[in-house]
């Protein structure tokens, strides 16, 4: 049987790179939001590296775009605008301060909370930014957030 080559899947066309943008825009602002087969993301780019996650997050759907990147315990992060949450650029782990309480001289240590918010991969091809969908198979947290209701980027369709 002979298939038209430009049918494709419609599982593995969700997983396809995308183009967002452009390499000099994103250098220039630092950050730039996206959709990405019908999948809000924001992609950060942080001390000469690209991270991209959903949106919206884990937590309350807060709007991550909005946010400030932080240094934690060595780990760049994004500070949701909302709560304060703390998530790695780099692996989506929520992270946390936890103290001993049974000891009156512990020092707070950063903590993980596993991974909450879903990452995306981002390359970089003729000075074009690409972005493809996570293709991990376990449910993060911010999975509830990029449907839906919580949409904030309106695409052109």
């Amino acid at each position: 049987m002979d298939l038209d080559s430009s049918e494709q899947n419609p599982e593995e066309e969700k997983y396809s790179a995308v183009c967002v943008g452009k390499e000099d825009d994103i250098k220039k602002s630092e950050r730039m939001t996206a959709v990405v087969h019908d999948r809000e993301v924001v992609i950060f780019y942080h001390k000469g590296e690209y991270h991209a996650m959903d949106i919206r997050c884990y937590h309350s759907g807060g709007p991550l775009h909005l946010g400030e990147i932080e240094d934690f315990d060595g780990r760049p992060c994004i500070v949701c605008p909302w709560h304060k949450y703390k998530i790695t650029l780099a692996t989506g782990e929520g992270l946390y301060q936890s103290i001993n309480p049974r000891d009156p001289s512990a020092k707070p240590q950063w903590c993980s909370k596993g991974i909450k918010q879903r990452i995306h991969k981002v390359t970089v091809e003729n000075g074009n930014i690409y972005v493809t969908l996570s293709k991990e198979p376990f449910k993060c947290d911010s999975d509830y957030y990029a449907t839906g209701s919580f949409k904030v980027i309106q695409s052109s369709s």
